[in-house]
């Protein structure tokens, strides 16, 4: 049988085969939350769906979704303040217009900022080159006028790339991206721009494909994080690992979800001496100070 195409971007290593190392503080396990805070056009493009959706303007969607910047998040904040943990924010750059408080509170709070384009109304991996490059800017450059600083991280909407996104995203500035789920620890990538290094991103204890795609109850959701949790803990003994939790306010900031959420992170929190409760952006400058990017 001839090869199979492949992306060439990383190699095939085992987790049982590579460099051992610890994180910050002699930790084994770091784990990290995605905030994902995102508009939406009203009237036309993509969104979740929480009933099938019927003719634009589909308000029942469009609706439930901006619950999630009118109060979910609002919820989640109050949540993360109370518990002390820090966040990787996945910020739409139209959040900066739409719903300048939420990202100013965000900041206040001394969060981490990252790239997650422009709207999740629109994918980038149905664009032509120049398209994504220009979606890619315009989303950078208002996050990074907004913030002070470029931001370091990025994730696309809908996990969505052409064959060009990883090329596009270190042309633009991008240190680390978030949508390979292929791994339980940093993996270096390779694009025509130099290394990118891929952070491991959730595709399962997210609430996006276990609530809305598999209509996981909120109990089971909670579940999912704390098994996911204690096994990593576990692993961890033997290879550091990455732990991400995906959050999306217009679902897990419902207040019958958020409740058994607490549950969930209250026991995480209650953890913090035994693993490294980071961001992203941490994770990418603990890994590069231990494994410095590759010579291209």
């Amino acid at each position: 049988m001839s090869d199979l195409p492949g992306h060439g971007r990383y190699e095939y290593v085992p987790v049982n085969r590579r460099p051992d190392f610890t994180w910050p503080g002699g930790k084994r396990l770091a784990v990290y939350f995605g905030i994902n805070l995102e508009h939406f056009a009203f009237g036309e493009g993509l969104g979740a769906e929480l009933a099938p959706g019927g003719p634009q303007p589909d308000v029942l969607n469009y609706a439930w979704r901006d619950y999630g910047n009118r109060v979910g998040a609002w919820r989640l904040l109050e949540l993360f303040d109370a518990l002390d943990l820090p966040a990787t924010v996945l910020a739409n750059s139209a959040m900066y217009a739409y719903a300048p408080d939420l990202m100013a509170a965000h900041r206040a709070r001394g969060d981490e900022i990252a790239g997650h384009g422009r709207t999740n109304s629109e994918r980038q991996s149905t664009m032509t080159e120049p398209d994504e490059r220009a979606l890619i800017d315009e989303a950078t450059r208002v996050l990074t006028e907004a913030e002070g600083h470029a931001p370091a991280g990025w994730l696309s909407p809908w996990i969505a790339e052409s064959l060009t996104t990883p090329d596009l995203l270190v042309e633009a500035g991008y240190r680390y991206t978030l949508n390979w789920c292929m791994d339980d620890q940093p993996v270096w990538m390779r694009t025509r721009a130099g290394p990118l290094l891929a952070i491991p991103y959730p595709q399962e204890v997210n609430d996006i494909p276990s609530i809305v795609a598999r209509k996981d109850p909120a109990g089971v959701f909670a579940e999912m994080i704390l098994d996911d949790f204690d096994e990593r803990l576990e692993q961890s003994v033997r290879q550091p690992l990455v732990m991400g939790v995906a959050l999306h306010p217009y679902i897990v900031g419902q207040p019958y979800r958020l409740r058994r959420l607490r549950t969930a992170l209250q026991r995480i929190a209650a953890m913090r001496t035994d693993v490294w409760i980071t961001t992203a952006g941490d994770i990418h400058a603990a890994f590069v100070e231990r494994f410095p990017p590759p010579e291209r």
